[in-house]
C-alpha cells in the first residue's frame, strides 16, 4: 500500500478473514473479491460478494471471461439480515485456514453474452441475451504474504472515519493459486490457476473515490504483481502495490501509466513502468482482451445522481519475457458524460 505517516501502521489478523461488527454506518460493506485466469485455456474471470448489512442486502457479482469471447455475468442484491456469514445469492465463502486457503462456491444463474459491451445499458443486455446454469467450486491457496490491513494508530487503536467519504476502512490481497471447476451453460471447465483476492470492510459509497487504475496480474506462481494508480483527490496520484518474487512482496514506490482507448472510452491496452523499494523497475504492456462495463448510481439527499463507471477487462500482461493474465479495473466517476481519470491523464 501507499507508505504511511509516522505514528500509524496496518494491523492484520487471522480474525479479519471472519466478519465483523458493522456498527452504525447505514453504508457499511464488508467485501471479499476474487478472480481466477487459467492461462492454458484463456479462462478468466472475477467474483465479489458485498455484505451491506445495515442496508438489508448483499451486493453479489459474478463474471466469467470464455475462452471463446463471450461472458457470462450477473450481479443481484439478495436480501441479508446480519453480517454472520459471506452467503447471499448462491454464493458461499468458507475461510478453511485464515490468511492462506479459501473454498469459493456458486450455484445460480448468469447471463451468457456475446458482446459484453451491452452490459453498459443493462436494460439492453438482459433484453437481448438468455440465463444459463453456472456452477463452480473453486479453491484459493495464497503463494504470498498478505499485503494491507486496517491503517491504526501505533497503540493500535482505530482511526476515526468519515462514513460519508469512505470507501473502505481496511483493504487486503493476496496472490493465489487457484483449483476446481466452473460450469457454465453446456460447458464445464477445469481450473488450474492463478489469480488475486482481496478483502475490505468499513462503510463504503462508490463515489469516495474519483479515479483509480487497478491492475493485478500473475506471470507464475513465483512472480506477480499488482499496481495501482489513484487520484488523491487534490489533483494529484497516490501510486501503490507490490511485486511478488519468489514468495516475498516488494512494494511498489512509483508507477507511470499510459492507458489507449477506443470510441467509447474504454480501455484497450496499457503501458506502466514500476518501481519498487528495493530499486528495481519493472516495464509493463497490457492489451485488453475483453471488457464489461459495469455502473453504480446514488441519489444524494439533496436529490444530485452520481454515478460510477468500472470498465472490467480481461487483460493479457507482458513484463520482460514473462507472459500472463490478470483485470485492469478502471474506476471513473463520470462528469459530464466522461470518465474523469482519463480527462486527468489516466
Amino acid at each position: 500500500m501507499a507508505a504511511l505517516k509516522d505514528g500509524l501502521k496496518y494491523k492484520l489478523l487471522p480474525a479479519d478473514e471472519f466478519t465483523h461488527d458493522p456498527g452504525e454506518a447505514e453504508n457499511y460493506n464488508e467485501s471479499m473479491y476474487f478472480n481466477a485466469f487459467d492461462a492454458g485455456q484463456k479462462l478468466g474471470a472475477w467474483f465479489r460478494l458485498g455484505n451491506r448489512p445495515n442496508q438489508n442486502y448483499a451486493e453479489m457479482s459474478v463474471c466469467i471471461y470464455l475462452p471463446n469471447g463471450k461472458v457470462g455475468f450477473i450481479f443481484a442484491r439478495p436480501e441479508i439480515t446480519d453480517n454472520s456469514a459471506m452467503r447471499a445469492g448462491g454464493m458461499e465463502i468458507e475461510i478453511v485456514q485464515p490468511l492462506q486457503t479459501l473454498k469459493l462456491k456458486f450455484d445460480g444463474k448468469v447471463l451468457l453474452m456475446d458482446a459484453p459491451l451491452q452490459m453498459a445499458d443493462p436494460k439492453l443486455a438482459f433484453s437481448s441475451n438468455s440465463k444459463v446454469p453456472c456452477s463452480f467450486e473453486l479453491t484459493y491457496e495464497g503463494v504470498s504474504p498478505m499485503y494491507g490491513g486496517e491503517v491504526v494508530r501505533e497503540d493500535g487503536s482505530s482511526l476515526e472515519i468519515d462514513p460519508e467519504k469512505s470507501f473502505a476502512k481496511a483493504h487486503y490481497e493476496q496472490h493465489c493459486a487457484i483449483t476446481g471447476q466452473i460450469k457454465i451453460g453446456d460447458q464445464s471447465f477445469d481450473m488450474d490457476g492463478l489469480g488475486l483476492r482481496d478483502k475490505s470492510w468499513g462503510p463504503r459509497h462508490w463515489q469516495a473515490i474519483e479515479w483509480y487504475r487497478w491492475c493485478p496480474m500473475n506471470f507464475g506462481p513465483d512472480f506477480g504483481i499488482m499496481f495501482n494508480v489513484m487520484s488523491d483527490g487534490k489533483g494529484g496520484v497516490a501510486p501503490s502495490g507490490m511485486v511478488l518474487r519468489d514468495g516475498k512482496y516488494d512494494h511498489i514506490t512509483a508507477c507511470e501509466l499510459e492507458s489507449d482507448w477506443d470510441q467509447n472510452d474504454y480501455q484497450t491496452a496499457l503501458r506502466a513502468r514500476i518501481e519498487t523499494e528495493s530499486g528495481a523497475t519493472y516495464d509493463i504492456e497490457g492489451k485488453v482482451l475483453s471488457l464489461i462495463p459495469l455502473r453504480n448510481r446514488r441519489t444524494t439527499p439533496d436529490g444530485e445522481t452520481l454515478q460510477t463507471r468500472l470498465t472490467e477487462g480481461m487483460t493479457e500482461y507482458r513484463c520482460g519475457d514473462r507472459i500472463g493474465y490478470g483485470m485492469s479495473e478502471y474506476l471513473d466517476q463520470i462528469v459530464d458524460e466522461k470518465p474523469i481519470g482519463r480527462a486527468a491523464g489516466y
